[in-house]
């Protein structure tokens, strides 16, 4: 098989590496096992576990920025300013202009800035010659503003739904006409992200989708089993709409049906949840068990009958990806990229916010023989193996990244 080389060196930049980015760690594997080196940055460092061996690999690679502390942050804009003088006052006096439109305050760009002024200098130490950002918050705001201290070039991937909640405020469209390229990853995204700049940079928004690796894509298919076990996985946020399973299977526990939930991930809501759960007399039906590695995710889901992801916003969720490509029917809500991949052949899809919707169609899979439920996995198996495969996508962003040639 040809080996290729690369003329660029691409950086990577997240804000802080959790445990749910699952699909930024794919996307790096994909492109080093495709001989792209990747340098590794993060703003801050992640204090809580990481359940994952290879999600502590890349915590551990990953260079922190903010780990220069305070004298740092002022040796590097002493450096800057007095290296790049002209750079240096153009990018901060951006900065001001961005800040003071933002919805975050003139402190946060400074701040953002202080960030560009360190990273700008690994850049070129460590001979980076492009920079990826993923989503389109403060990550993005840092690598615009170290492409203009370094001359880097920069794109940066945007996920929702906080970009597009807050495009105005976070200088969406300003950040867009400044990058090489921006990805979205959905169809969805792709047109949120065109209302938010000029028509000339249309052009420039590229769609890429997450991917799954072999782990998911390559694993023999499990039958659905005969249980009443319906698995969620996600951060613990109002946005994942957690509280609205618990209260939809209370519902079910009203009506004599047998559920049992199992809640995968961490968050501000689970002190919430866990009150829901406790008000709703649910403790034998509804458990928490916190992050979990990808094998015991995969295990989770392999041991239950469908997925549930009742969200309120999202961009297109990771989870139910990897629920089709286990074969696992989902439940989930009509809204952003979801439908792009979620429809009746494969699933259940509700209005977000109605529990009374969701037990409805909990109830309805519930009821469902597995012959029909190992019908629809297999469809949705298919889907995803066409659509959601991180070798074909991190190519397409390669391709995007430029400077690729084949040598064998």
């Amino acid at each position: 098989m040809p080996t290729m080389e690369y003329s660029v060196n691409v950086g990577y930049l997240v804000n802080v590496y959790l445990p749910s980015l699952s699909f930024v760690r794919r996307e790096l594997l994909a492109h080093e096992a495709a001989g792209l080196q990747v340098q590794r940055y993060v703003l801050r460092r992640y204090v809580g576990p990481l359940p994952d061996e290879q999600d502590q690999r890349e915590h551990a690679l990953s260079r922190e920025v903010l780990g220069v502390g305070a004298l740092g942050l002022l040796i590097a804009i002493v450096l800057t300013c007095f290296t790049k003088p002209g750079r240096f006052i153009a990018t901060l006096g951006d900065a001001v202009r961005e800040g003071r439109r933002s919805d975050r305050g003139l402190l946060r760009h400074l701040i953002c800035f202080a960030e560009a002024c360190v990273l700008s200098r690994w850049l070129k130490r460590d001979g980076i010659t492009h920079l990826h950002a993923h989503f389109g918050t403060n990550t993005a705001a840092v690598a615009c503003m170290t492409s203009a201290l370094s001359g880097i070039s920069y794109s940066f991937t945007v996920h929702g739904p906080e970009e597009f909640d807050r495009a105005p405020g976070l200088g969406l469209g300003h950040k867009i006409a400044r990058a090489r390229f921006v990805v979205a990853i959905s169809e969805f995204g792709r047109g949120q992200l065109m209302r938010w700049c000029a028509s000339e940079h249309w052009p420039k928004i590229k769609v890429v989708r997450c991917g799954l690796d072999a782990r998911f894509l390559r694993s023999d298919s499990v039958p659905v089993p005969d249980n009443t076990r319906v698995v969620c996985v996600g951060r613990l946020v109002e946005q994942k709409a957690q509280l609205v399973l618990v209260e939809a299977a209370a519902i079910l526990k009203s009506r004599g049906i047998p559920i049992e939930v199992r809640l995968i991930g961490g968050g501000e809501m689970q002190p919430q949840i866990e009150a829901a759960v406790a008000r709703h007399e649910l403790r034998d039906q509804v458990k928490l068990l916190g992050w979990l590695s990808a094998a015991d995710v995969q295990r989770e889901m392999n041991e239950a009958r469908l997925i549930a992801q009742p969200s309120l916003a999202e961009g297109l969720p990771v989870a139910l990806m990897e629920a089709l490509a286990l074969s696992r029917p989902v439940v989930t809500t009509r809204i952003a990229g979801i439908p792009e991949l979620i429809d009746g052949q494969v699933g259940w899809v509700v209005s977000p916010g109605s529990a009374e919707e969701l037990a409805t169609a909990l109830s309805d899979a519930l009821a469902m023989p597995t012959s029909k439920l190992d019908e629809m996995g297999r469809i949705g198996r298919q889907r995803v193996l066409l659509r959601h495969d991180i070798a074909v996508e991190a190519e397409r962003l390669r391709m995007l990244f430029g400077g690729a040639r084949n040598v064998g």
